[in-house]
């Protein structure tokens, strides 16, 4: 249970298993860039319909066996609406961070789609009326200022390379928005829905919301063996333990300062990107990651440590 004194959303003790969710779930974010920019020139609607119908086929059975344990009224007709509009948000965040890879390099898409928490902290503080320390906002600032200044490099390194970077990067910043507002709607649903539950029945929302705008794109579904392999990577990595990991632990952490670690996942990604692709950052890229993760740093390190006993 959360200490009575822990009044500030967000600001709690983080446990063992938390940690270790979260640093399994940020390493299988940084897998996403590279496995999108594998299938190459894959519809990208049909590829998002794909990895989400996925991910739902994996958990079916697991959710079908714990039914038999699940409270009544957990859904009801409000849990039910906001895991929807989680699930849509979420369903057109892959379909258009898809996009992204597929018309800019992997650090630019990454580092674009990754000014959500700058957006959610604005909106956890102006609209929610959460405070934050002082030192939570320098971090996220500063962890954004690294993405900004890693993005510079990229460009200059890279941008030659992509005849529609900006339209990707324009893809990202949408991508980026959709989170945002995925993450607020989810940090309110997984107070109500333990994880089993609230994944299910999101993941479920986005499987529906990416396979219907496949139809209405007219989108044909491939058939080549290496793409849905990469869909299966997809939906069992970023989407299961990558976004699974967010989903269980943003019950406990609020909102921005847990989406901060995803500014990890350019850094992570860029290496990946190094060794697979060959994209060589340049030295600027460097100092830039050193910005990033001294940002999160500052971010977490902040939190008051008050008791808390996961679900």
């Amino acid at each position: 249970m959360v200490h009575p004194e822990s009044q500030n959303p967000g600001l709690f003790y983080i446990g063992p298993r938390i940690v270790l969710l979260l640093i399994v779930g940020m390493t299988a974010f940084a897998f996403s860039p590279i496995l999108v920019r594998s299938v190459g020139d894959t519809d990208p609607f049909a590829f998002a319909a794909a990895r989400t119908v996925i991910a739902v086929l994996i958990l079916l059975p697991i959710w079908l066996v714990r039914q038999k344990k699940v409270p009544s009224g957990v859904f009801n007709a409000r849990n039910m609406g906001n895991a929807m509009l989680a699930g849509i948000f979420l369903g057109f965040h892959f379909i258009f961070w898809i996009l992204a890879l597929m018309n800019t390099s992997i650090a630019s898409a990454s580092i674009l789609v990754t000014i959500h928490p700058v957006i959610l902290i604005l909106i956890e503080a102006g609209f929610m009326k959460r405070v934050f320390p002082a030192l939570v906002w320098m971090g996220v600032m500063t962890a954004f200022s690294g993405s900004v200044l890693l993005g510079y490099s990229d460009s200059r390194a890279t941008g030659s390379l992509f005849e529609h970077a900006l339209l990707g990067d324009f893809y990202a910043l949408i991508a980026a928005f959709l989170f945002a507002f995925y993450f607020l709607v989810s940090h309110r649903l997984r107070q109500k829905l333990d994880w089993l539950n609230y994944v299910f029945s999101v993941y479920g929302a986005t499987a529906a919301t990416c396979l219907l705008v496949a139809i209405v794109a007219g989108s044909s579904f491939p058939v080549d063996r290496s793409v849905w392999l990469a869909g299966l990577a997809l939906a069992v990595g970023p989407q299961i333990l990558g976004h699974g990991s967010m989903n269980y632990s943003v019950k406990y952490v609020a909102p921005t300062i847990l989406a901060t670690l995803i500014l990890t996942e350019p850094v992570l990604a860029s290496i990946l990107a190094l060794f697979i692709y060959s994209e060589v950052p340049p030295p600027l890229t460097f100092f830039a990651m050193g910005i990033i993760i001294a940002g999160i740093a500052m971010a977490w390190f902040t939190r008051k440590k008050h008791n808390l006993e996961p679900d």
